[in-house]
């Protein structure tokens, strides 16, 4: 199976040696986003849900420039520098995803880059064509 690179201008830039995302068949694995505003590529200033808001509008765009939505997403990591926001991703998250929900994982780590606080990436199953 060939690789497919997902890019789009709706989302940041890559930051580094990675792609936005790569689609092999029908499954599509997005990089990590990071609060970024693709405009500026600056970090959301605000409070902490409209920083986890950006990303899941980060992942948005990605999984649309692949052909897909976050309802097709099969299963998200969360990275968090601070695990007391994870209630907040819990209470975002409902306004992204509806029921059946993707598998998930929330992970504290030390630190993230350009000193976010807070990090996704997914895979996502796109339907047969």
């Amino acid at each position: 199976m060939s690789r497919e690179i997902i890019r789009t201008d709706k989302a940041p830039q890559a930051i580094g040696t990675y792609s936005q995302a790569v689609k092999v068949g029908n499954t599509v694995w997005l990089s990590g986003q990071i609060p970024l505003v693709p405009e500026t590529m600056e970090l959301v200033e605000e409070n902490m849900e409209a920083q986890v808001r950006r990303v899941f509008d980060n992942l948005q765009a990605v999984a649309e420039a692949a052909g897909g939505s976050l309802a097709d997403v099969v299963k998200l990591n969360v990275y968090l520098t601070d695990l007391a926001h994870f209630p907040l991703v819990n209470q975002v998250m409902a306004d992204y995803f509806d029921e059946p929900y993707p598998a998930r994982a929330a992970i504290g780590v030390a630190a993230l880059p350009k000193d976010a606080a807070v990090e996704m990436d997914a895979v996502m199953e796109l339907a047969s064509r």
